[in-house]
């Protein structure tokens, strides 16, 4: 008795669970829903819905269940029409994936969005395509998710008439990795966020940044490129920061960079590649940051300090064939300069320890004139500005006198 028991309630279970776990099918025609937001409104917490390919022309797709998973196949599209959002999620324990969403309307009062997330955990958007995007994913009060593997991508033609590819806001812990952003205003935006991941994303060709945070702390940023960006990318007014092996190439504009800092403390930037930007690094009163392995090439400055900037280090760093190396005002601040190898460099090793017997200094009396006098830039290659760099060397008297490596790398580093 006691076992037959046992089987009706291992049976009753199952069949529970099976009711409780459905996949519900969406398609055009010769099933029971052709509507996305009807099938979610009929699905249950656990159910799957699954949309087949072809195109819904639906928008303000609204989604306020946990539990609730998503996915298309190649073709399946959801065109909102310029309509609204796409997608508006408050939920938790979700995922959205194999899906193309387009035509989301361009607003200068709303911030519409393909997939708009408010107060969402544990969710999973994955292999999503969006064209036409006004915002593309707009993350609000949310943490535990992932962001993975997604091509985003909009037509606005001005900043005021585009929105960002992946936008968060008071969000934390989210991991945001594999994703292709373009033609948007940022790449990639957050702000009062902590403790989050940005890896193996490509984010290029974006009106204003390829990445852009605010009052964001303990977030990681790793193995990105940020290419033919209008400014690159700007982090500003946070801590502990850490930014390595990334790609910052091609930012070039009158007042473009590779990277700003502003106001940034206690942060590591190590293993990064600097290359064909106007500017490296603009760091503006940024304090005890480290600056390691990093690769400056054919920038036109490779690092400009402006404002308070104090107890930095920059070591084992590669500055080759920059304009100009280093352009600094103010003190020194208690920053270091050490075991840097720079191509300009023209001392000697005699005792061939691989350290150069003469100290290097960065900063050029050329690189002054031009931050006074930019039309002076005309100059440049000229053997006059060889002559004033040179004595400038011998007596220092606009440039910091004390700004040195004390031993510049004869070779290379590796790293």
């Amino acid at each position: 008795m006691k076992f037959s028991l046992f089987i009706f309630c291992f049976i009753s279970a199952l069949n529970y669970a099976y009711a409780q776990n459905r996949t519900i099918e969406v398609c055009a025609k010769d099933c029971e829903f052709s509507s996305v937001q009807k099938a979610i409104d009929q699905a249950q917490s656990g159910d799957s819905i699954f949309i087949q390919k072809g195109i819904y022309k639906e928008h303000n797709i609204f989604i306020n269940k946990k539990s609730l998973h998503l996915y298309g196949e190649e073709g399946s599209v959801i065109d909102s029409k310029h309509k609204g959002y796409g997608f508006k999620v408050e939920a938790t324990d979700f995922s959205i994936t194999d899906l193309t969403i387009k035509n989301i309307e361009v607003s200068y009062t709303s911030d519409y969005a393909a997939i708009y997330l408010f107060r969402c955990f544990d969710f999973k958007l994955k292999n999503i395509t969006l064209r036409n995007a006004f915002f593309g994913f707009l993350i609000e009060k949310s943490r535990n998710g992932l962001v993975l593997q997604n091509d985003i991508s909009g037509t606005g033609d001005s900043e005021a008439s585009s929105g960002n590819a992946i936008h968060l806001w008071d969000s934390e812990e989210i991991e945001v990795r594999d994703n292709h952003v373009y033609n948007m205003r940022d790449g990639i935006y957050i702000e009062f966020g902590s403790n989050n991941i940005f890896e193996n994303n490509d984010s290029h060709d974006n009106m204003r940044y390829g990445l852009h945070f605010m009052f964001s702390n303990d977030n990681r940023y790793s193995n990105n490129i940020f290419r033919n960006n209008s400014a690159g990318v700007a982090v500003m007014f946070s801590k502990r920061i850490v930014m390595n092996n990334n790609v910052f190439k091609k930012n070039w504009g009158t007042a473009s960079y590779g990277l700003l800092l502003k106001e940034i403390n206690d942060a590591e930037i190590y293993n990064n590649t600097f290359e064909d930007n106007t500017v490296g690094i603009t760091a503006d009163g940024s304090t005890r940051i480290t600056y390691r392995e990093n690769d400056f090439i054919n920038n036109g400055y490779a690092v400009i300090f402006i404002g308070g900037s104090y107890e930095n280090n920059f070591m084992k760093n590669n500055f080759l064939y920059n304009n100009f190396d280093l352009s600094y005002s103010g003190g020194l601040n208690d920053n270091s300069f050490d075991n840097n190898f720079w191509s300009d460099y023209t001392g000697y090793d005699l005792d061939k320890d691989g350290y150069g017997d003469v100290p290097y200094r960065p900063v050029k009396l050329f690189s002054y004139l031009v931050n006074n006098t930019p039309e002076s830039i005309i100059l440049l290659r000229s053997l006059f500005i060889d002559i004033i760099n040179f004595s400038e060397k011998v007596t220092p008297i606009f440039t910091p006198e004390n700004l040195t490596d004390q031993n510049p790398l004869m070779r290379k580093v590796q790293w």
